[in-house]
């Protein structure tokens, strides 16, 4: 059962991974015509625009894939000093209400989003929508990759000491 839950949280970071990579190659792209149209000529009214909503999709996508590897901050030497089963059901509880808040940010960006959909940036006159969809987006992403470390404490029981599946440049521990 774990073996599906990984494979399918591979291919999204497969997904997730070069979105990032061109966001960020996007953004240095507008924010150079930004900077070579106000110093050469008049200034590109769009690109402030496009440069921060680059900003905010790729922070978000760039979130889900920290969370994914187990790299958000974390204080965990509490929870590391704890036997192994007291350890892993205090996994499992931290999880569980990352889950929790994963899924409430998933209902409250998702009404945000529809309340903003009659609102239209200034310069490109695009629908804030558009924007503000990264919000349940990234937290649909963020609850998911929690399940599958949900499914991976309750299968492999205490062994399974951290969360955050470890991906080919890092070395399984």
């Amino acid at each position: 059962m774990l073996a599906p839950l990984q494979r399918i949280e591979l291919a999204i970071d497969a997904i997730i991974q070069p979105v990032v990579f061109m966001g960020m190659v996007a953004l240095i792209g507008v924010i150079t015509l930004q900077i070579v149209s106000r110093v050469f000529f008049s200034a590109v009214g769009w690109t402030e625009e496009v440069a921060r909503f680059l900003l905010i999709w790729i922070t978000f996508l760039g979130a889900t894939l920290a969370f994914q590897r187990g790299r958000h901050i974390a204080v965990t030497f509490l929870v590391d000093a704890l036997p192994g089963r007291l350890q892993q059901l205090t996994r499992i509880a931290a999880i569980l209400v990352v889950l929790g808040f994963m899924i409430a940010l998933i209902v409250i960006g998702h009404r945000y989003m529809q309340m903003q959909s009659f609102q239209k940036s200034a310069s490109l006159r695009l629908s804030m929508t558009y924007v503000y969809a990264i919000i349940p987006i990234s937290a649909a992403l963020m609850a998911w990759y929690a399940l599958v470390d949900l499914v991976e404490l309750i299968v492999k029981g205490p062994q399974a000491t951290d969360t955050g599946s470890p991906t080919a440049e890092e070395p399984p521990p």
